[in-house]
Order: structure tokens, then sequence, then C-alpha cells
């Protein structure tokens, strides 16, 4: 059975009027490898009309955002000549790579008639051979994501990447990163069996968990060891959980705002490409 090392709560950092708690990285760990960075914005009601989010025009190389929208909706465009409106249960898949623009806004409709609002964006690395690869975005809304129901419909898994217990995923990225949100009644149970080596991912979105003997519960990120292949989840109430899990990569990590290369001369290349317009122009 996986060990535990420690526990980390996640932070309030709000910004403007968007409730929002920093998961990772925390005080203690800049990154659980090849997971870099997650947000927790909400839970929170938008009044009508309202502003939305205000995640306007900003540019991005080195690595792929994950965002799930739980609550409420994101409207995505970028410079790559992508856009989409997710809602509820969809998810955005964005690979950056050798670097684009885009803007994460709230739709006009959600901007008009607010409502609730909980979204989680999480940062995972691309290795070195790809990190300037060509930008994809890929939106899916929630019928479009494989689930897979377990214990007396108890667990429904939403396969986002990988394959979780024999369905693959929505989406095949170009490393092995496994995503899933894992939905739980109370008292259902699930066991995993993830190879020791494994960086496992595991924030508690809603509710109490208790993982491998410990309990956890709602915005808490839990760091394990490398010293198991057994996990075993146990909900203590209606519960959602974040999870994932992948091989390390086991590179150098330097990350500037919003770009994470391998080194300092890349992030300094990344800012000149940026200025030169190499990202693409910005068209509203």
């Amino acid at each position: 059975m996986r060990t535990i090392k420690q526990q980390h709560r996640a932070v309030s950092a709000p910004i403007a009027d968007l409730v929002t708690y920093r998961a990772l990285p925390t005080q203690s760990v800049e990154h659980l490898d090849p997971f870099l960075f997650l947000n927790h914005h909400g839970p929170q009601v938008y009044r009508a009309p309202n502003g939305g989010l205000p995640f306007g025009p900003h540019p991005h190389r080195g690595f792929e955002t994950v965002t799930f929208i739980l609550d409420g909706d994101i409207m995505h465009q970028d410079t790559g000549g992508h856009q989409s409106i997710i809602g509820p249960g969809g998810i955005q898949w964005m690979t950056a790579g050798r670097g684009l623009i885009h803007a994460e806004i709230s739709s006009p409709e959600f901007k008009r008639q607010g409502g609730p609002l909980e979204i989680l964006q999480l940062w995972v690395n691309l290795p070195a051979k790809d990190k300037m690869v060509e930008p994809r975005y890929i939106g899916l809304q929630e019928p479009e994501i494989p689930t897979v129901t377990l214990d007396n419909d108890r667990v429904t898994i939403q396969a986002v990447s990988g394959n979780w217990a024999g369905t693959p995923g929505a989406v095949q990225p170009l490393a092995d990163i496994q995503l899933a949100t894992i939905h739980f009644r109370e008292g259902g149970t699930l066991n995993l069996n993830i190879p020791a080596e494994r960086t496992i991912f595991f924030y508690t979105v809603r509710g109490r968990l208790r993982v491998n003997g410990q309990e956890t519960e709602a915005r808490q990120l839990v760091e394990f060891n490398y010293d198991g292949d057994d996990l075993n989840i146990e909900a203590l109430s209606d519960a959602v959980l974040l999870l994932g899990h992948a091989k390390p990569f086991e590179e150098p990590i330097v990350a500037y705002g919003p770009f994470v290369m391998n080194t300092e001369q890349q992030i300094q290349e990344a800012y000149r490409d940026y200025q030169a317009g190499k990202f693409g122009r910005w068209s509203e």
C-alpha cells in the first residue's frame, strides 16, 4: 500500500472578485513531477449581470493546461484558431507547446444571467522533447467524456485521459498522463493499483475521503511516497476527487510566469519570441 508523505491545504489566493484557492505549489512542495500547478476557483455564485472570469489574453509555452468545469462555463479562444464554450462537467485540454496566446473568460450568457461557478485548472509539464510541439486544443462537453460506474453506482469515474477500469479516456496526451474526476456517494469505495514509480496527484475537491487509512477533506492535496502500488479510497461523505498519476520526467524545470522550460536561456527565448509576435497576434 502506498504511504502518505504529507497533506497540504489549499490557501486562499483570490483573483479580482474570483474566489481562488492555490493547491500547488505549496509552501513545502514546488511541484509533483510532472504536475506543476493547481488553482481551485470557487465555489461561488455570480450575480446577474457580472464581469465573469478575469483571464484575458495571455501567453504560454512548454506545458499543458487541463481545465475541469464543475459549475459555470468557460469560453476559450486562442491564436491557434480554436474557440469553444464548455459547460458544467466538461474539460479543456490545451497543449501550449511552442507557444500561443489564449483567453479564458465567461460566456456572454453567463455574464448576463450569473449563477454558480467552480473550476479547477491543472498545469501539466511537457517532456523536453515535446516542449516545442505545435499547439493544440481539445474542448469536450460532459457527454463526450467516458464514464465508469463502480461499487453499485456509488463511484463514478470520469475518464479524462489514460485508462480507467478498462475504459480509455477522452484525451490521448503526448505523455502518459492519466487523469480523472471521480464522484463518490457516501460509503463508496475504490481500490486502484498504481505502480510505485508513478507520481500520484490526489486532490479532494468536495467532501471527505479516507485514503490508505488517512482522512482527507475538501481543498486538501495528498502527497504520496513512491513505496507501494495500492490505493484504497473510501468516501466518508459524498465527495469529488481529482486524481491523476504519471511517471516523473526527472528533467530540469525552470518556470517563470506563463512559461515552463528546462533552462533559463529557454525562458529568455520564450519572452523574446512572444514579444516578436511568434505566438500569434491576438484579435478580438
